[in-house]
């Protein structure tokens, strides 16, 4: 009679990272200082990307998201989004999550904390 063949069963404890909905401008500096592949994302209008913007950034007004949504997905690096203060962004990152885009972080504080902690030639506006 013939013995089946025993397998082992083999259990790979897999770490899965979660990756925060939020993350202070401080720790977007670090990981672009350390040269992490990241893609800034501007969620604001043209005329506030205008009038200030943080370099290397990318313009999508929280409108035209949903149209952009290919590009997110085909997307491997990290996705940090920002507005003004930090609200739409949120919104942005939520609705991207729900979209199945899990490597989305939104910048607390918007640009605004940006130039006041980070790069203080980052006009302010109101």
């Amino acid at each position: 009679m013939h013995e089946p063949d025993q397998c082992e069963l083999v259990t790979i404890n897999v770490v899965t990272a979660t990756v925060p909905i939020q993350i202070t401008p401080g720790e977007v500096k670090q990981r672009l200082d350390a040269g992490e592949k990241v893609r800034l994302l501007d969620v604001r209008e043209m005329f506030e990307y205008r009038q200030a913007h943080i370099e290397g950034s990318e313009l999508i007004p929280m409108r035209s998201v949903r149209q952009a949504l290919p590009s997110f997905e085909a997307e491997d690096a990290p996705l940090i989004v920002f507005c003004h203060h930090g609200m739409r962004s949120l919104q942005v990152v939520n609705w991207l999550r729900e979209q199945g885009i899990e490597r989305c972080s939104s910048m607390e504080g918007g640009i605004d904390r940006w130039s006041l902690e980070i790069d203080p030639s980052v006009p302010r506006y109101v």
